[in-house]
C-alpha cells in the first residue's frame, strides 16, 4: 500500500466532513457566455493548486482559516453551451447547501452562475440583498439575441429581487442604458457607508475579479484600466463583516491569460477573506 503524504487536491485548510461544515465551497467551471477571452472554467481547479502557495492566516480579519469548518466540495460538472442546464444544475446544488443550513462560498466560472445561486437562496430568505463587486453594470438585457449572459446576469437578479436590494461598486465599463438604471434605481455606490440602507438584510456578496485594476488582476476575460487595488477591495469587505452574510461567490478568473499566476494567487487570498467574513 501507498504511504504518501500526497498533495491536496481540495482547497488549502478546508475540511474532509461535509456534515461537521458551516461553509460549503463550490466549484462552478462554466464559461460558454464569456464575451471576450474564454477561459473561467478553468478557474476552481487552478485556485485549489495555488491555493498551496498561501498562508492560510489572514492578517486582515485575524482568522486562521485551519480554525473555520468549511468543506471543498470540488466542481460541478456542467453542459457545454446550454445556460439553461447550468442553472438548474446549480440550484439544485445550491438549495441542498442551504437545506442543510450552510453557508455557499461559490467559485466561478462566469458571473452568470451567480443567478443559479441566488434563485436558491430566494427559496430560504425573503430579504435577500446582492452586493456587486464589478468593473461591468451587467444588466443587459440580452447579447446577441440570449437571454442568459454573464453581460446580463444582474439584470436577472434584479428581476428577482428588485433593484431596490442590489448594490453595485467599482462599476466602470457598461452601455450608457445601463448606466442610466444605475441612476434610475441608485444601485451604484461609492462609500460603504451607503450600503447602511441593507442592514436588516441577507448580503449575499458577488465578486468580479475584474474589479480589481489589471496591473494586479490580468486574468479576466474583459479587464477593465482604472480599477480597485486589493487593499480598496478589503476595506469594503471589512465593513460589510458587519452585516449579516449568507452567501459570497468570486467569478471571472481565467488563469491561464495570466501566465504570472498573480491573478491566481491573488483571487487564492480573496478566498481567504472571504472565508473569514462568512
Amino acid at each position: 500500500m501507498l504511504k504518501g503524504p500526497f498533495l491536496d487536491k481540495d482547497f488549502i485548510g478546508s475540511n474532509k466532513n461535509y456534515d461537521k461544515a458551516d461553509i460549503v465551497m463550490l466549484g462552478m467551471p462554466y464559461d460558454c457566455t464569456c464575451t471576450n477571452r474564454a477561459g473561467t472554467r478553468f478557474a476552481p481547479q487552478q485556485i485549489r493548486v495555488e491555493s498551496i502557495g498561501i498562508e492560510t492566516y489572514s492578517p486582515y480579519f485575524d482568522k486562521d482559516i485551519s480554525d473555520i469548518e468549511f468543506f471543498d466540495a470540488g466542481d460541478l460538472e456542467f453542459p457545454f453551451g446550454n445556460a439553461e442546464k447550468m442553472l438548474k444544475i446549480t440550484e439544485e446544488n445550491v438549495d441542498c447547501i442551504y437545506k442543510d443550513n450552510k453557508k455557499l462560498l461559490g467559485i466561478g466560472g462566469e458571473h452568470l452562475v451567480t443567478l443559479g445561486s441566488i434563485r436558491a437562496l430566494k427559496k430560504y430568505y425573503k430579504n435577500i440583498a446582492v452586493v456587486q463587486f464589478d468593473a461591468h453594470t451587467d444588466l443587459r438585457d440580452e447579447y446577441l439575441g440570449e437571454k442568459y449572459t454573464h453581460s446580463g446576469v444582474m439584470k436577472q437578479i434584479a428581476n428577482l429581487i428588485g433593484f431596490e436590494n442590489i448594490a453595485q461598486i467599482g462599476i466602470r465599463s457598461g452601455e450608457k442604458q445601463e448606466f442610466s438604471l444605475m441612476q434610475k434605481y441608485n444601485t451604484h455606490k461609492f462609500s460603504p457607508a451607503e450600503l447602511d440602507i441593507f442592514s436588516d438584510k441577507k448580503i449575499f456578496i458577488t465578486i468580479d475579479l475584474d474589479v480589481l485594476d489589471p496591473s494586479l488582476m490580468s486574468g479576466v476575460g474583459t479587464p477593465e484600466a482604472g480599477g480597485m487595488s486589493y487593499i480598496e477591495l478589503i476595506n469594503w469587505l471589512k465593513y460589510l463583516k458587519k452585516f449579516d452574510i449568507v452567501g459570497i461567490d468570486i467569478v471571472e478568473l481565467a488563469p491561464d491569460i495570466d501566465t504570472t499566476k498573480t491573478s491566481t494567487a491573488t483571487a487564492c487570498k480573496l478566498i481567504r477573506e472571504c472565508l473569514s467574513i462568512l
